[in-house]
């Protein structure tokens, strides 16, 4: 997995065998990833990489993230309960997702076609990290750790697998990952957790 944020763009998130080859999804899409770039840069957010993939921050706060895949790419925006979408844009990962999260592209165009749209939102979000807010929690979901939530948003493939969970499989994640000292332990376990999750199992199970 990448580290340094050039590599994205010109080699891809180097998560699966396709890295640094002409079918890799983030230089098939390559325009429209450089076209969200810019204007999250242009917004004023703090380019940095996570999970493989350009993650923009804003007053200490993680507030979108880029991502490409086979049939399209998205900017997903963290927190995004609270964003209002009044250009009705914005859609769930998947079927099990809370919340609608991400504006998916089919085409590079549409990045810049929707600019003005991409940097309101932006901008909104940006407002929710200054003021240090956070979306309430869902009183039926399972307490989860920051860590944890980050990844969700980052992975859909993952952020899926996870809610689909039973709630009892979803509790198992959440007392092991809470009750990790640091929160690297945690951001290691929840790698380490990855491929447990997508097969359906509990934290515990084998």
């Amino acid at each position: 997995m990448i580290s340094e944020i050039e590599d994205y763009f010109l080699k891809g998130c180097g998560r699966c065998p396709r890295f640094s080859s002409p079918d890799c999804s983030a230089l098939l899409w390559a325009q429209g990833l450089q076209d969200l770039r810019r204007i999250c840069r242009e917004a004023g957010l703090a380019e940095t990489v996570k999970w493989g993939h350009p993650c923009y921050m804003h007053a200490g706060r993680n507030i979108a993230i880029i991502g490409a895949f086979r049939g399209d790419f998205r900017l997903s925006f963290f927190n995004a309960a609270l964003m209002k979408d009044p250009a009705g844009v914005l859609a769930k990962q998947g079927e099990n997702s809370s919340h609608p999260d991400m504006i998916r592209f089919t085409r590079a165009a549409q990045v810049t076609a929707q600019e003005p749209v991409l940097r309101s939102y932006i901008k909104e979000a940006m407002g929710y990290a200054e003021a240090g807010l956070k979306a309430p929690k869902d009183a039926r979901e399972v307490d989860l750790p920051d860590e944890l939530i980050e990844a969700l948003d980052a992975d859909p493939e993952l952020a899926e697998a996870f809610h689909a969970l039973t709630p009892g499989r979803k509790k198992s994640y959440a007392l092991n990952l809470n009750s990790a000292k640091t929160a690297a332990t945690r951001v290691s376990r929840i790698a380490g957790f990855r491929a447990r999750i997508l097969a359906g199992k509990g934290a515990t199970e084998r």
